[in-house]
């Protein structure tokens, strides 16, 4: 057996601040659930392509390659905790521009507040990762993160229900099959009733979110070990660019991020392929987050009997072959290759952070910490690059074939790409720098 560790996991003196920072992970997930189905929705009410509302994904997702490294330089010098109460007062300032944007029906405005949101979102990550891995002994550090990653995918299904519950089955253009068709007054009249639906979920949880910063404010959190130590920022960043395993962690952690924001984006577009509408779709990415969350767990668990590097691998060869199933089943078998793919990610973030963290020192781990926090950026180009690819025949999602099979079936070479990369990524990790070791 490998890596079988004697330190506790998490340890009693640090449990509330432990389940704090948490539910930051649970809430993030919202933020990403409730933005995926949108894609779709602001493609009917708008009538935007494929392509055009993929800016959705690349307001979400670039707002956390332009804050993340300014966050973490931000925390060199202040603490986790002030850097937690900048980030959830972004966040929900980003949530309650919904109210104006669905005001002057702008796409832009609704992608601006997007934006500002996920600054919030960066200023997070960029503290509650590197803080977990912070809180207790190094070797039990993977599973930890792990193990608060688990909550994440609990985010992400209440995330999903709101969305398909208050949102997709509330929009009226949604159940009208042709609504190009339709007169301008008649469009004009349902346009401002769906941004309002649209508009509802994100203002309440900027609502939500100010009671918790409140929360985070009055309690007291622990100050990590080397706060305070501060070498200059040339030398930290000379030092992690000679990390090969951080390097090669960042690419993996944007093809990674890129590949499970496509796996989940494009599940709708995949469905409507096969003629399944949004809401049940809808059904089927619950079912892929609630997998998701099994596998986390399962995953956590068999950190503490497999290194991390062969359990990365291992669910990574998974993945490939359910994304190969995927492309080429043109039917529900194929969307249920799809939603196995998520069982096969569950892991995949928290393992290949705790891998490309692992051996630095609490203060590299700040700044190297930002690097991937910036890779989430895969989540805004990947899917971008995915929906110019469905958009070949036109701005429906099966207007021609590639390679015998539908556009949108073949755009999940993508995620298969990024796959292949991260098996090898585990792979090299599990052979150059893990040691088995008995106990």
């Amino acid at each position: 057996m490998e890596n079988i560790h004697k330190s506790p996991v998490v340890s009693k003196k640090i449990v509330v601040p432990f389940i704090l920072v948490t539910l930051l992970f649970a809430l993030w997930g919202f933020a990403n659930a409730v933005t995926d189905p949108m894609v779709q929705a602001f493609k009917k009410v708008l009538e935007l392509s494929n392509s055009q509302a993929a800016w959705v994904q690349m307001a979400f997702y670039g707002g956390y390659f332009c804050m993340a490294l300014p966050a973490a330089m931000f925390m060199r010098k202040y603490s986790y905790k002030v850097g937690i109460l900048i980030g959830l007062g972004l966040y929900a300032g980003g949530a309650l521009l919904f109210y104006p944007a669905a005001v002057t029906e702008l796409f832009w405005f609704f992608c601006l507040g997007l934006y500002i949101l996920t600054f919030g979102l960066a200023f997070l990550e960029t503290a509650a990762n590197p803080y977990i891995l912070a809180m207790g002994a190094k070797d039990t550090a993977t599973q930890r993160l792990n193990l608060a990653q688990a909550f994440n995918p609990l985010g992400l299904i209440v995330g999903l229900f709101v969305a398909q519950q208050f949102v997709l089955k509330n929009l009226q253009s949604d159940d009208i099959t042709d609504f190009s068709a339709l007169d301008e007054a008649s469009k004009t009249l349902i346009k401002t009733s769906d941004l309002m639906v649209i508009r509802n979920p994100y203002v309440i949880l900027g609502l939500v979110l100010l009671v918790v910063f409140v929360l985070f404010l009055v309690i007291k959190m622990p100050q990590s070990k080397e706060e305070g130590d501060m070498p200059s920022i040339r030398d930290t960043f000379k030092v992690l660019a000679k990390n090969k395993k951080y390097v090669l962690g960042v690419l993996a952690q944007v093809l990674y991020v890129g590949g499970q924001i496509m796996c989940w984006t494009y599940i709708y577009q995949y469905a409507e392929a096969i003629d399944i509408d949004s809401v049940t779709a809808g059904y089927y990415q619950m079912a892929a987050f609630i997998i998701f969350t099994i596998g986390r767990a399962i995953g956590t668990y068999m950190l503490r009997f497999m290194s991390s590097g062969r359990l990365l691998m291992s669910f990574s060869v998974l993945a490939i072959l359910f994304v190969l199933g995927t492309i080429f089943i043109q039917n529900i078998f194929g969307l249920y290759s799809l939603v196995g793919v998520s069982f096969c990610m569950s892991l995949m973030f928290p393992t290949i952070y705790g891998i490309a963290l692992g051996d630095l020192t609490e203060e590299q781990s700040k700044v190297g910490s930002a690097g991937l926090v910036m890779a989430i950026v895969g989540g805004a180009l990947m899917p971008k690059l995915q929906g110019i690819i469905i958009d070949i025949g036109g701005n429906g999602v099966a207007d021609t074939t590639v390679l015998g099979v539908s556009e949108v079936n073949f755009s999940f070479i993508l995620p298969l790409l990024c796959f292949v990369y991260i098996a090898w990524y585990g792979f090299l990790v599990f052979k150059k720098y893990e040691t088995i070791t008995i106990s």
